[in-house]
């Protein structure tokens, strides 16, 4: 899940675990007061049908310093779910949320994982009781979750210009790329298959995270699978820019149809990639084009002409979530158009019931993993689901729109042949629309062979893998590219 919310002006900050091997001290948490506890390796086994999945989960950190002073800059968590495998078949999947400021419970509880947190319907008074997760992705690869600094229980540093760094778009990603070759050293995985599982702006990192391992850490990967990612900032923002419309139509569409399938979606995705674009450049100033885009918009999204006409044609996020109802008693979600919450304020935005309602269960669900099932002892400190202070405190550098992914992406692709792709998009997601994915990757030219990206859109919103159904055709999706069948 996650919260859509630079390149530093200043100095940069030299990572030792990016730059030379790493000076390991004291390895655990990231409690401020104290030194981190050691490392907790534990052993473990799900249920899947009539079978057992033994396993090893390793809780610890990896500290990065800076590579001039020695100085502990951060010391970021991470959980690695491993199992006994031939050393040279293994495979390890890196997977990190977005945000920024999103910790990694939500791919970890959500869908991926050995055990599950039920999302379907949750709301923070649902009691954090985990189930053996009979779509997990143990049997394939092993898994090692990431948080970055300010997320889940890696915190901020003290060091100003270290945070400084750490909360930037260039910063966030050299460090988290140190993090994946240090973690790769110390556990002896350098032979491995290495995948990066990115969601949100985790789904824009990986790309940029891909291509710093490529050019400056060493490392190279083998696949990447992006869940409900933003590869252009440009093209999920912007009140003046009709391709933004069109791009999030098909899944505002998506909200109020069943079944949500591709197929009952193709007249939207048509319209919006032909008439209605054209009758946008014309329209409102063109009274015939916009009577056409009100009428087929009636039809389409189920809001009164009257409001398409105030709107001028162009639906935003904010103006569905608030005006599908109109007794204004409920609120769409942002992160998935289909739910709806009470509005305790009739005219005034109200905490999103999907984002929201899942914080709590979450982030108790991943605490008490940690402390009760793993045997790590971090102390008092507490799980960051979501870090607001991250959020609001990033660096865009040049700005939230100007920073794109997809040129990353395309250089991974081109410098690595064997490199594949990918893309996983919740079809009523209003955050990061599906079709604004699929019309960018059209836009672009096939480097190397035409099926190098897999695209699949699924019923749900932005966390689609809520939804039984969707979280089983991502893992199908993702064992078919990671085991190249």
């Amino acid at each position: 899940m996650t919260r859509i919310f630079g390149r530093p002006r200043g100095g940069k900050i030299l990572l030792a675990c990016a730059l030379m091997p790493l000076l390991l001290g004291p390895r655990g948490a990231v409690a401020e007061a104290a030194g981190p506890p050691a490392p907790s390796v534990t052993e473990h086994s799900i249920t899947l049908g009539e079978r057992k999945i033994a396993f090893k989960a390793t809780a610890s950190t990896v500290p990065v310093k800076d590579a001039q002073s020695g100085e502990t800059l951060a010391e970021i968590a991470t959980l690695a779910f491993t199992r006994d495998r031939d050393a040279a078949t293994c495979r390890v999947t890196f997977a990190f949320n977005g945000g920024p400021g999103a910790g990694s419970a939500w791919l970890n509880l959500g869908a991926v994982g050995p055990w599950r947190l039920p999302l379907a319907g949750a709301v923070p008074s649902t009691p954090p009781r985990l189930v053996d997760n009979q779509e997990n992705w143990l049997e394939f690869t092993d898994l090692v979750f990431i948080d970055p600094p300010g997320t889940g229980f890696s915190r901020l540093p003290a060091n100003e210009a270290a945070r400084k760094h750490f909360l930037s778009v260039d910063g966030d990603i050299d460090m988290l790329a140190a993090v994946i070759r240090r973690w790769s050293e110390r556990e002896h995985r350098e032979t491995c298959a290495k995948y990066l599982l990115g969601e949100s702006y985790g789904g824009f990192r990986a790309p940029k995270i891909a291509r710093a391992l490529q050019e400056s850490k060493n490392v190279g990967v083998d696949g990447l699978i992006l869940i409900s990612p933003v590869l252009d900032f440009s093209w999920i923002e912007g009140r003046n820019n009709p391709l933004v419309d069109a791009a999030r139509l098909p899944s505002i569409v998506a909200s109020r149809i069943a079944p949500k399938n591709r197929a009952a979606l193709a007249e939207a995705e048509s319209y919006a990639r032909g008439d209605y674009l054209a009758d946008l450049f014309s329209a409102p100033n063109d009274e015939a084009a916009l009577g056409r885009v009100v009428g087929r918009l009636a039809t389409l999204t189920g809001l009164p002409p009257d409001t398409l006409r105030r709107l001028g044609g162009r639906v935003g996020t904010q103006d569905f979530m608030r005006d599908s109802d109109a007794s204004g008693r409920t609120i769409a979600s942002a992160y998935d158009g289909a739910v709806r919450g009470l509005n305790p304020f009739v005219s005034h935005d109200a905490a999103d019931p999907v984002l929201d309602g899942l914080r709590a269960p979450l982030a108790q669900a991943m605490s008490r993993l940690t402390f009760e099932k793993l045997k790590w002892p971090v102390g008092d400190v507490s799980y960051e689901i979501l870090n607001d202070r991250v959020s609001h405190g990033w660096d865009w550098g040049q700005g939230r729109r100007a920073q794109e992914s997809l040129s990353d992406l395309r250089r991974v692709m081109a410098l690595d042949p064997r490199v594949k792709i990918l893309v996983a998009h919740g079809m009523s997601d209003l955050v990061t629309p599906y079709f604004a994915t699929r019309l960018l990757l059209d836009q672009s030219f096939a480097v190397g062979a035409p099926d190098r990206i897999g695209f699949v859109a699924l019923p749900g919103g932005h966390m689609f893998y809520a939804e039984d159904f969707s979280r089983a055709a991502l893992r199908d999706a993702a064992r078919k590219m990671i085991e190249g069948n």
